[in-house]
């Protein structure tokens, strides 16, 4: 059955008339669905059915308003002027064990500020913050070509494979996927093979010319559950690294490290990131408050969208130095 056909036999068991008065009396009179239930003689179950026809035909249009006391204020403009960012994008404490649904919204007005057309280039990073938002709804913006920032790696969570970054977002903002195959550390021959791989270079050449980035921080490497297994723990440029974007990492001031086999990084430059117009960070929690002040030092991103508790710690954090 096409979606013509289901629509006739739903106002065909729906008449007009019905779906409206139970839409008036549950939203309007705030009667309950056994109330309208027995009103109308019919099922709880078709009242359901009645006020999800209802939406979907448009008889009923829900609207969402974002409160005023949500807007970004005063702490986002603070956080924007310490770190030297164009702006600070602030939803409430994120908790939980999924981060998406509440940076989403910031995010959201980070990328519709970017000024998106059909045609442009915005670049995904891996990492859970990064993956978790993609999942969710950030508008809609035809004709974008979503690409991965930095290639796949071993380590099988789905947050770590930029090209699943990469589909998801592509799907639900309806843009156009271009995937990187290419692991983030091949080996040396693998390495200098993929500079003339065409598909792999394909991607490589968006880099340059990308309009936007939405990209995670990491916190110092040394200091999380999970580093990537690619980065030696025992180099001693880790040992001053407090942070990455892009798997590459840097200092306390934002300078960039290296470490054995870092020349081969399929990723990002960090000079590339400095050129892209409008490279959104997000990041959260306490871990991340010193990778992120490095970050902005480094110019590593000019948007942040991060919670409250994050902006005041790196607030605090910021007028000790």
């Amino acid at each position: 059955m096409n979606a013509a056909d289901a629509a006739s036999e739903a106002q065909t068991r729906f008449p007009h008339e019905l779906m409206y008065a139970a839409a008036q009396q549950y939203y309007l009179e705030d009667a309950t669905q056994g109330d309208i239930a027995k009103r109308l003689g019919v099922s709880r179950a078709t009242v359901s059915r009645l006020l999800t026809e209802a939406r979907r035909q448009g008889i009923v249009e829900i609207k969402v308003h974002r409160p005023a006391s949500m807007e970004d204020g005063p702490l986002a403009a603070e956080v924007a002027r310490a770190l030297g960012l164009e702006q600070v994008f602030i939803v409430p404490k994120a908790s939980g064990p999924a981060l998406g649904p509440w940076l989403a919204p910031g995010v959201t007005r980070a990328l519709a500020g970017a000024g998106l057309e059909s045609g442009d280039v915005v670049l995904v990073s891996s990492g859970t913050t990064v993956y978790e938002c993609a999942r969710e709804g950030l508008g809609h913006y035809p004709g974008v070509t979503i690409a991965p920032a930095v290639g796949g790696q071993e380590e099988p969570q789905p947050w770590f494979q930029t090209n699943e970054t990469t589909r998801i977002l592509a799907e639900r903002v309806g843009g156009v996927p271009a995937y990187l195959y290419a692991p983030a550390l091949p080996g040396p021959e693998l390495f200098y093979s993929l500079q003339h791989e065409p598909s792999v270079r394909r991607v490589m050449d968006l880099w340059a010319h990308a309009k936007c980035a939405l990209v995670g921080v990491g916190s110092a490497p040394l200091m999380r559950q999970m580093t990537p297994a690619f980065m030696p723990r025992d180099a001693e440029a880790l040992r001053q690294a407090v942070g990455d974007v892009c798997m590459r990492v840097y200092d306390r001031e934002g300078a960039p490290l290296s470490y054995p086999g870092s020349e081969r990084l399929v990723a990002t430059r960090l000079e590339e990131l400095r050129g892209i117009p409008a490279t959104i960070a997000v990041a959260v929690g306490a871990e991340k408050v010193l990778s992120i002040i490095a970050g902005a030092r480094g110019g590593y991103f000019n948007l942040l969208v991060t919670d409250a508790p994050t902006a005041e710690g790196i607030l605090a954090a910021a007028r000790q130095h």
